[in-house]
């Protein structure tokens, strides 16, 4: 019965695993109803997506619409999980009603107490020589020490930081404009691109959390996988300490999710404490209401739990394998290749805040590169790699753009017009650049002003500025738009110009594209639901772009 199981969940398992264009490449490879009942095909497919996309969750849809028009046999409706709320919660939700039904389809009993499997074992190893232990390594030992390309997401390169200057001029929030030398990495970039840095956890907190859980931090020792025949040998690079596991390997400031709420349950001394983080585990009403006060809303994280739930002490081990890997963090590279072939510049906001338990939490990104200042003739460097993007400037340079970029939205949207500039500069004709901006007081965070108004004088950028605490009304971009209907219908209507998003996912995005659509329908004389389409098929031409986040 084992072997039925493995075989008839092998299309799943391969869903999720492999890239889109394989999964779709499965899909195609069953074209009729003979080919998927010669495979005796039976499925069940749970979806991760964020709501906050237009299209959430749209593979995983159309997987399971598919099969079941080829006539393959569902075991388990569809599960949607939605990352914007509490997509672990969706998946046990889905999943304990989606174990029963699997049971009952292949005839196996089910039931049993849940027993807590431990997937590594410890193995200390004091007697390893120094010159084998990871320090920080993502993937191969000494990569720090002996850079060779290519780099990538497994060989970052260490990138000295020429520039960390502050761009606001005021309000109490920081923005960060980098810096970052590529020189000699043979890297290459072009304007729309990504930078992924690396980011190591503040000392203090790893310090902490080795307290908390009486730990020595600098005992050397490897988790290695129980399941012999797994290619995953071990959760993160071994052999390390625990020291550089916290700091460089797992993420200790993220809001755990609450498999690891039930796990650290089992070491409750004190069974008040025990219960509340079993309830907070639970997929009940109250311990989901009780998980989403005490933890989410909370902003609370490993650290400030195991201070909070004082009886709590885990094994620094257990801990480790808990956590999930720290990851790099992305940034839109806010600089063009033509103007700066060896440089690659960024632009952050400082991440910081008062939780409601009076707590500051710090963005782990940010606050690494708030502190990664250029001293003299010493050379700081960050690890990095540079990820394509789709996000990209028209072929044809004489066609016209439309930008809508607030706040950090804006930095791709200066390479763009660096690029742009650099090309007038050669001679060649560009066509216009219309530029959406927007921010909270022209006197604090209005940043890179003067490159901004020199484009202007220059006659390259076109510029529509919303300071949205300048003036008692509040004014944002969706407003600027909305006012400039007939210079939007003449770009991207009339001229077949593009136009583009930056910035916030959520709210901005969403109302951007609404307003799109009202002047589509208005100025171009079509019905919403063609405005709709005709912004589609704009996506498919590569014409409207978005590089949103929430």
């Amino acid at each position: 019965m084992q072997s039925s199981i493995a075989t008839s969940a092998h299309l799943f398992v391969r869903f999720r695993q492999q890239k889109l264009c394989n999964l779709l490449g499965i899909l195609n490879s069953l074209r009729n109803r003979t080919a998927v009942a010669k495979r005796k095909i039976e499925w069940k497919v749970f979806g991760l997506g964020n709501k906050t996309y237009e299209h959430y969750n749209k593979v995983a849809i159309y997987v399971d619409k598919r099969l079941e028009e080829l006539g393959a046999n569902r075991v388990f409706e569809l599960g949607l999980g939605d990352d914007d709320a509490n997509i672990e919660d969706d998946f046990i939700t889905w999943k304990d009603r989606f174990w029963p039904a699997v049971c009952d389809h292949f005839g196996i009993e089910g039931g049993g107490e849940e027993v807590l499997i431990r997937q590594y074992r410890l193995l200390e190893q004091p007697e390893v020589q120094p010159d084998r232990i990871y320090t920080g390594e993502i993937a191969r030992l000494h990569s720090i020490q002996n850079q060779r390309p290519p780099f990538d997401a497994k060989n970052p390169f260490l990138a000295p930081i020429k520039v960390n200057r502050e761009l606001h001029k005021g309000g109490g929030r920081s923005c960060m404009h980098i810096e970052l030398s590529i020189d000699g990495s043979k890297m290459r970039y072009d304007a729309g691109d990504h930078v992924a840095m690396f980011p190591v956890n503040d000392k203090s907190l790893v310090e902490k959390l080795g307290q908390l859980c009486n730990a020595d931090l600098d005992t050397v020792f490897s988790l290695i996988n129980t399941d012999t025949d797994s290619s995953k040998k071990h959760p993160f690079p071994c052999p390390t300490t625990y020291r550089t596991a916290l700091t460089h390997y797992l993420e200790i400031t993220a809001i755990p999710r609450t498999h690891i709420l039930k796990e650290l349950a089992e070491y409750c001394t004190d069974e008040k404490e025990k219960e509340l983080l079993r309830s907070m585990a639970s997929i009940s009403p109250e311990g989901k209401e009780k998980y989403q006060s005490w933890i989410q809303d909370a902003c609370r994280n490993i650290v400030h739990i195991l201070e909070d739930i004082k009886s709590c002490r885990p094994p620094i081990d257990h801990v480790c394998e808990l956590l999930p890997r720290l990851q790099p963090r992305y940034y839109s590279i806010s600089s063009s290749a033509k103007l700066h072939p060896t440089d690659v510049h960024v632009t952050a906001v400082l991440v910081e805040y008062k939780t409601p338990t009076g707590r500051i939490n710090k963005g782990v990104a940010t606050t690494y590169l708030k502190n990664k200042q250029p001293q003299g003739s010493e050379e700081v460097k960050v690890p990095v790699f540079i990820r394509k993007s789709q996000f990209r400037l028209p072929t044809k340079p004489e066609t016209p753009i439309i930008m809508v970029g607030p706040g950090t939205g804006l930095a791709p949207f200066r390479g763009f017009i660096q690029e742009r500039q650099f090309l007038r500069d050669e001679g060649k004709t560009v066509g216009e650049s219309i530029l959406y901006f927007g921010c909270r007081k022209r006197s604090e965070d209005y940043i890179y002003e003067s490159e901004l108004e020199e484009w202007v004088k220059k006659g390259t950028l076109n510029l529509k500025a919303a300071f949205s605490r300048d003036q008692g009304k509040k004014v944002y971009v969706q407003h600027l738009l909305e006012q400039d209907a007939d210079l939007i219908w003449n770009v991207i209507g009339e001229n077949k110009g593009h136009f583009y998003i930056c910035g916030d996912a959520k709210n901005m995005a969403v109302d951007v594209r609404n307003i799109l659509v009202k002047i589509l329908s208005t100025k171009g004389n079509m019905s919403e639901a063609d405005a709709v389409q005709y912004i589609k098929k704009m996506e498919a031409q590569k014409r409207y772009s978005a590089d949103v986040w929430s």
